[in-house]
This record gives structure tokens, sequence and C-alpha cells, in this order.
């Protein structure tokens, strides 16, 4: 009997390692072609959105600050489309931020990132939202600055390091937009 039981016995099956790296560099160039691909399309989209005017950049002296604020910029869109991403001159990337709003208009400072400045007749609306494109927060959780680029409303998307100081912004800006609505519409 015991002869028996020694013949039935098998050895356990030996991993074919071919298959195994086989499978994984085929996992790896699946991989790497869905990330070519993606970049692809995002530089696509820079081309596509090359009509758009470089960014200006701060003047020497925009006065004293009315409002600081340090965080994260999520990115900008074309006004009212939340998922219609602008990367062109780099304003897809996303980044810290520090926002300083001045008379003279709204400074856009990212390290690591191109830095811009939104003269203050070209900023058109403020408020809270929860998103934007690839960023989706709490209610109220995002600052939207929106402000005019050449012929495009551009949309972008902040976050404070202190959400609390969201509203402050937006009552700022909006009023500092209406006051010079209102001057404009007095000439």
């Amino acid at each position: 009997m015991a002869a028996s039981l020694a013949t039935e016995q098998k050895s356990a099956e030996v991993t074919d390692w071919a298959a195994r790296i086989g499978w994984l560099v085929g996992l790896v160039l699946f991989v790497a072609l869905v990330y070519w691909l993606m970049r692809e399309g995002w530089k696509w989209r820079g081309t596509l959105q090359g009509d758009l005017p470089e960014l200006l950049t701060a003047p020497d002296d925009p006065g004293p600050a009315r409002l600081g604020m340090s965080g994260r910029y999520h990115g900008s869109t074309t006004a009212g489309q939340w998922l219609d991403r602008i990367v062109a001159h780099g304003l897809g990337t996303r980044s810290r931020v520090e926002l300083t709003l001045t008379d003279a208009g709204l400074d856009v400072v990212r390290p690591g990132a191109t830095d811009f400045f939104v003269p203050a007749e070209a900023l058109r609306e403020a408020r809270l939202d929860k998103g934007i494109a690839g960023k989706v927060l709490t209610e109220g959780g995002l600052l939207v600055v929106t402000w005019a680029h050449g012929d495009r409303l551009i949309d972008s998307g902040f976050r404070s390091d202190r959400a609390a100081e969201h509203g402050e912004w937006v009552d700022t800006l909006n009023s500092m937009i209406s006051k010079s609505t209102d001057t404009e519409g007095a000439r």
C-alpha cells in the first residue's frame, strides 16, 4: 500500500517563466503606450490653443497688496465649460501658487510653472465653485476667477491653504470689478 501511495504523488508544476515575463513585458509596453498617447493628446490640445496670446507679467510697481493668498492653482478652462482645460502657455500645469490682489490686478506667482498677471480691467467675475477640469472638491471649495485674455474668457481655479479666505476674495474681487465697470460706464 505504501508503494501505491508513492507512485500517486506528483511533484509541483514548474513555473513557466517565459510566459510570465512575456505578459509582464506586454503590460509594461501597454502602459507606456497609454502614457505616450496621453502626452500626445496634451501637446495637440496646446497646438489647438496656439492662438491664445502670451500671458502678461506683473508691472514693476503694481501698488500695495489688497489681499494675499497661498495655496494651489488647479488649472484654467474656457469660461463656463469646466471640463475644457486650457494648456497653452502653461495654464494647464497644476502648481503651488501665491496670489496677490492689487489695484492694478491679480498677480499669480507659481513656483516651477509660468507666472502670469491679470490686469484689473480684464477681471470679470469671482465665485466659489466645486470643480474645474480634473479637480472636484466640496461645494464652495474652489475660488474661480473669470478673466478676459485676448478674445477669450478664462476661468482659473485656486484653492487656498485656508479655505475660509475664499469668501473674502470673492467679495473683494467682485466689488473691485463692479467699481471698474461703473467707472467705465460713466465715461
